[in-house]
């Protein structure tokens, strides 16, 4: 591949993403994306996008756990990560901040094609009031031709498009109608695990609406470990491991280190 890759990115991918950042506004949130290379390896698809974390960003232990089970979840759909999605908390902010970089480079050792999507709140702004655009409320940010993340075109005409032309109206509709509040993260499931159950009613809601574009809500994978019946010890086995000095042996093979990613 001598150029730079084209990202397509599926509305239910990119709906998800904006929602949980308007569910969280004063906060920073972020996400992974799951897609998979085109054949010839020059265009990125965006399937699925999975919600984060909206109060606990910067703790590794949990964004390490969350993309050990994201992995495992996906790559039975024939899914991999490509890529990090950020919103910074003050609306005003358009830059690419140290954390959200070093997240990105983690994903960019196993993924070098991988996409960093910042979210743009002018643009949102812009579409809330004229409701016209067609292009992704975010920007997106590439590394395959240099050593540091660059913004790769933020106009229509850019690297990245939405693979549904009406994406956008759909956005607009969900907003309208406050299905933001029924986006749950990682966060929501660590607070109360309770909304796992929560999220699998709202699934089923989903797939039998005409404007469904949930067909697997995120919240799904965060039952930890769906192969292990113990889930619940092993999440505090997790929690423990923040207050201790060691590494972490999960039953499917994955070790978890302390010091796996480096933040900040």
């Amino acid at each position: 591949m001598d150029g730079e890759s084209n990202y397509e990115i599926h509305q239910n991918a990119y709906i998800k993403l904006i929602l949980h950042a308007l569910k969280h506004k004063t906060s920073s949130v972020n996400g992974v994306l799951l897609g998979r290379n085109s054949v010839n390896g020059d265009n990125v698809e965006i399937v699925e996008s999975v919600p984060l974390f909206h109060s606990q960003i910067g703790l590794l232990p949990p964004l390490e756990i969350s993309l050990i089970m994201i992995e495992e979840y996906y790559a039975d759909k024939g899914l991999s990560i490509v890529g990090y999605f950020h919103a910074n908390e003050r609306f005003d902010d358009f830059e690419v901040g140290n954390m959200a970089k070093n997240i990105a480079d983690h994903i960019y050792k196993y993924f070098p094609q991988a996409a960093l999507l910042l979210m743009d709140n002018k643009k949102l702004e812009a579409l809330l009031k004229e409701g016209k655009d067609r292009s992704p409320v975010m920007q997106l940010y590439t590394k395959e031709l240099s050593r540091s993340w660059k913004l790769a075109g933020a106009d229509a005409s850019g690297p990245l498009k939405i693979k549904e032309p009406s994406a956008n109206i759909v956005l607009l509709d969900f907003i309208s109608s406050g299905k933001w509040k029924d986006i749950i993260d990682f966060d929501d499931h660590l607070d109360d695990i309770s909304k796992l159950a929560e999220s699998r009613a709202l699934q089923v809601k989903f797939l039998h609406d005409k404007m469904a574009v949930f067909p697997s809500l995120p919240c799904d994978i965060w039952c930890l470990f769906p192969r292990c019946s113990c889930r619940i010890l092993e999440e505090k086995k997790l929690m423990a491991l923040m207050q201790s000095d060691g590494d972490y042996q999960f039953p499917n093979g994955h070790i978890l280190s302390k010091v796996c990613i480096s933040i900040g």
